[in-house]
């Protein structure tokens, strides 16, 4: 794997920073993104962390300041996590046929299903997000619940778990990830969370929990997509990215 080619792959597909493509697109390299993941998230914070403290500065709610965190994310993954949430949800509310499933996730098309999706988890995300804005170390959980939910992508690319489809983004980093590695990459984020927490207030054993619980969350959207779809896609990615963020947040309101 290079490392340079990993670093790209992982920045150019799940920020909206335009960087240059890989010299090649491996399997190797597709195993180092994920792995990469969680660090890749660290560059959509400066952003929204500029846009929180501006918000800040004016004198705007923690209400406010949260939607406008949210919508930043947004901005800044060019709503792919929220997309692929959207036609998951719609896929596995469609039919219990999984050619069928796969094809409404494939439109891209936003039914009643994915929407009420949509509008279920942004509400969660906003709503504990402005919990955590007003509490002393709250800005630098909110930040750990962000850079944890990655790691739900690195969990759902360990080898064993298949491509629902053989082509798309899905089929390239599907089962990539060797196990030991992706443990590898939770204790290492873990630690960060731990000394970043500690140093702020907010407890150093408060990181470390909301990186390990954030991510299960997602785990049983990711066990029904196995069973219903027979793997995952790239949607299923966006997906498990959106809910494990919602879990974070929702597990740092819980600690503060």
């Amino acid at each position: 794997m290079r490392l340079p080619d990993a670093v790209r792959l992982a920045v150019g597909t799940l920020t909206a920073v335009r960087v240059p493509a890989p010299r090649a697109v491996t399997r190797s390299t597709a195993s180092g993104a994920m792995l990469l993941a969680p660090f890749a998230a660290l560059v959509l914070l400066v952003p929204t962390a500029a846009v929180v403290a501006t918000g800040r500065a004016l004198g705007l709610g923690a209400l406010v300041l949260s939607v406008l965190a949210v919508g930043t994310l947004a901005v800044g993954t060019r709503a792919l996590h929220l997309d692929g949430l959207a036609d998951t949800v719609d896929g596995l509310a469609a039919s219990y046929d999984r050619d069928r499933a796969l094809e409404v996730m494939r439109t891209g098309d936003v039914g009643p299903a994915g929407a009420s999706a949509l509008l279920l988890v942004l509400a969660l995300q906003i709503a504990c997000a402005a919990s955590v804005l007003d509490a002393r170390g709250g800005p630098t959980l909110a930040a750990v619940a962000l850079v944890g939910s990655r790691l739900a992508l690195t969990w759902a690319c360990v080898r064993g778990l298949p491509a629902a489809r053989p082509g798309g983004l899905g089929a390239l980093v599907a089962g990539t990830v060797p196990p030991v590695r992706a443990a590898a990459a939770t204790v290492v984020v873990g630690c960060a969370a731990a000394l970043a927490t500690g140093l702020t207030g907010a407890g150093w054993w408060a990181g470390p929990v909301v990186v390990a619980v954030g991510p299960l969350a997602a785990v049983p959207v990711l066990l029904r997509c196995r069973r219903r779809l027979g793997g995952i896609t790239g949607d299923v990615l966006g997906a498990v990215v959106e809910i494990a963020l919602a879990g974070g947040l929702l597990v740092a309101t819980a600690l503060i």
